[in-house]
C-alpha cells in the first residue's frame, strides 16, 4: 500500500489589504506519496506559488490544514517548524537569488550542515559529494553564484535542499528561467533523485508537458481552484475544461 508522506486539506488562503480581499486559494486539497511527483500547474496567478509557500509556512494558512507524515504542521512554530523544514526543501526559479552572492556555493550548499553541528571537514566532504551527486566538479565549491550559469547555479540549488536529506523537494517554477536543453537537464537529474533517493516532488509549473515528462499525478488550478486532478496523461489527452484545453494548447 503506498505511503502518504504529504496531505493538503481545504486550503484557503485569502490576502486583505484595507477593506479590500483577495481569494488567492480556494478548498484545494491533494495527497502525495512517498517517491511520486504531482504537478500544480496553471497560468501565473493561479495560486501555485501559493500553495506551496502554505506548506512550507512563508505565509500562514487562513484555512484548511498541513499533515506531513502523519502530523499536522499547520500551526507549528520553533523547533517544531526547524524539522518540518528537514523534510521539506524548495527549490526556487531564480537560483542566483536565492544564493547569497558575498558567499560562495559551497558555503551555501553546507550552511544547513554547519548549523546542525557538522564538523568543518565533513562538512567540505559532503558539500563536493552533493555537487558530484548534481553533475557538478567538486571545484564548484569555492565558486560565486555570479560565476556560475544559470543551470549550474540550478543544481548547486538543488545539492543546497538535498544536504539535509529531506523527503520532499517542492520545485517552484524550478527549469522556467533556465533555455530549453539546460531544462532538460535539470529534469533529467531530478528524474534521477527521484529514482535513487526516493524523494517525494511537488513541481509547480505552467508547462504540462514537463509535468507529463516527470508526474504520477497533477491538479490544474485556475483562479485558485481545482480544475481537473488525476494522471497527466489522461488530462493531456482527455480535458474536461476549456481552461486545461488552452493550457495544454499553449504548451505541446
Amino acid at each position: 500500500m503506498a505511503e502518504i508522506i504529504l496531505q493538503a486539506e481545504h486550503l484557503r488562503k485569502v490576502f486583505t489589504s484595507g477593506k479590500k480581499s483577495f481569494t488567492a486559494v480556494s478548498d484545494v486539497s491533494f495527497s502525495l506519496e512517498r517517491g511520486q511527483c504531482l504537478g500544480i500547474v496553471g497560468e501565473s496567478g493561479s495560486g501555485k506559488s501559493t500553495i506551496a509557500k502554505m506548506i512550507t509556512h512563508l505565509i500562514d494558512i487562513t484555512e484548511g490544514r498541513v499533515v506531513l507524515n502523519g502530523k499536522d504542521i499547520t500551526q507549528v512554530k520553533g523547533k517544531e517548524l526547524r524539522d518540518t523544514y528537514k523534510e521539506i526543501q524548495m527549490v526556487f526559479q531564480m537560483p542566483m537569488e536565492s544564493f547569497n552572492p558575498r558567499y560562495t556555493l559551497g558555503d551555501g550548499i553546507g550552511e544547513s550542515l554547519v548549523n546542525s553541528g557538522m564538523k568543518k571537514t565533513d562538512v567540505k566532504k559532503k558539500v563536493e559529494e552533493l555537487l558530484v551527486l548534481c553533475g557538478l566538479e567538486p571545484e564548484f565549491a569555492g565558486r560565486y553564484p555570479h560565476e556560475v550559469s544559470g543551470g549550474q547555479c540550478q543544481r548547486a540549488a538543488i545539492a543546497r535542499a538535498l544536504a539535509i536529506e529531506p523527503s520532499i523537494l517542492i520545485c517552484d517554477e524550478a527549469t522556467s528561467a533556465l533555455d530549453v536543453t539546460v531544462q532538460k537537464q535539470v529534469l533529467e537529474l531530478l528524474i534521477r533523485l527521484k529514482k535513487e533517493k526516493n524523494l517525494s516532488f511537488l513541481l509547480i509549473c505552467h508547462d504540462l508537458a514537463l509535468v507529463q515528462a516527470f508526474c504520477e499525478d497533477v491538479i490544474v488550478l485556475y483562479r485558485g481552484e481545482v480544475m481537473e486532478h488525476g494522471a497527466p496523461d489522461e488530462i493531456i489527452n482527455h480535458p474536461k475544461t476549456e481552461y486545461t484545453r488552452k493550457l495544454i494548447d499553449s504548451v505541446l
